[in-house]
């Protein structure tokens, strides 16, 4: 399999002790984990070979990557509970860190912590950070004409490559409108959140709205607060309307 070219791959040590369980089993525990930029967006954890407390069986099959080289593809065994290639080792990589790493499939494993504390979807990345102010500024939402929410104390969420959030309180949003969906989705700076639908201008506009009712400890000031899709809905700031911006959620 041939993995797509995301660009340069970054390396960087990193400080915090991760630990990795699959089966109710502690299957890496690492003081020296490294994080490699495959792509430009987030890191992902590779960690020292010697660190692995599992069994690493080749599943005999490879990736490439142009930029990392041929990788070998490893099913993960930790006391009789299998993950069928979740690990893969560039043995030979033309970048020189990389060789005696093991890159763990994120998703596969169980539980992933850095220290004592669990994470989720990948980690979070030194160079990104997420600010939560209170604000007074007038935020409306518009769906097809209707207006859906109305708010004059925002929380706003400024995320490092990402448009700005507008949190709304509920009392601010026509609860009325909204249809509880089934949807969820993890981050990890702020958690898992819920979603609902939007019934408005005769439609129904599928999982527009997101909350985190008990987000991760450093994004508590969204708890309990509404979300809509900038990209999908129209949004008025102080009576001017803003342009849909343009992000992985268009």
């Amino acid at each position: 399999m041939t993995e797509p070219n995301h660009g340069r791959v970054r390396v960087e040590p990193c400080a915090k002790r991760v630990r990795v369980y699959l089966g109710g089993q502690l299957t890496a525990d690492s003081a020296t984990p490294r994080l490699v930029w495959e792509h430009p967006y987030y890191p992902t954890y590779y960690l020292p070979a010697a660190d692995l407390r599992a069994k690493l069986e080749p599943s005999g099959a490879t990736r490439h990557s142009r930029e990392r080289g041929d990788g070998t593809e490893f099913d993960v065994v930790a006391d009789g509970v299998v993950a069928p290639g979740a690990a893969v080792r560039y043995l030979d990589s033309p970048i020189e860190e990389l060789r005696d790493l093991v890159r763990l499939d994120f998703d596969a494993m169980d539980e992933w912590f850095e220290e004592d504390e669990p994470i989720y979807v990948h980690p979070r990345d030194p160079y990104s950070r997420v600010d939560i102010l209170a604000s007074s500024r007038h935020i409306r939402v518009e769906i097809n004409g209707e207006t859906v929410a109305d708010s004059h104390s925002p929380r706003i969420l400024f995320e490092t490559g990402l448009p700005a959030r507008y949190y709304l309180p509920l009392t601010d949003v026509r609860m009325d409108l909204l249809i509880p969906s089934e949807t969820e989705s993890q981050c990890p700076y702020k958690g898992v959140a819920k979603y609902w639908s939007v019934r408005a201008g005769g439609q129904e506009h599928r999982d527009l709205v997101w909350i985190y009712r008990t987000p991760l400890p450093e994004s508590q000031k969204i708890a309990g607060l509404a979300c809509f899709y900038n990209e999908k809905v129209d949004i008025w700031i102080d009576g001017e309307l803003q342009a849909r911006p343009q992000s992985p959620f268009s």
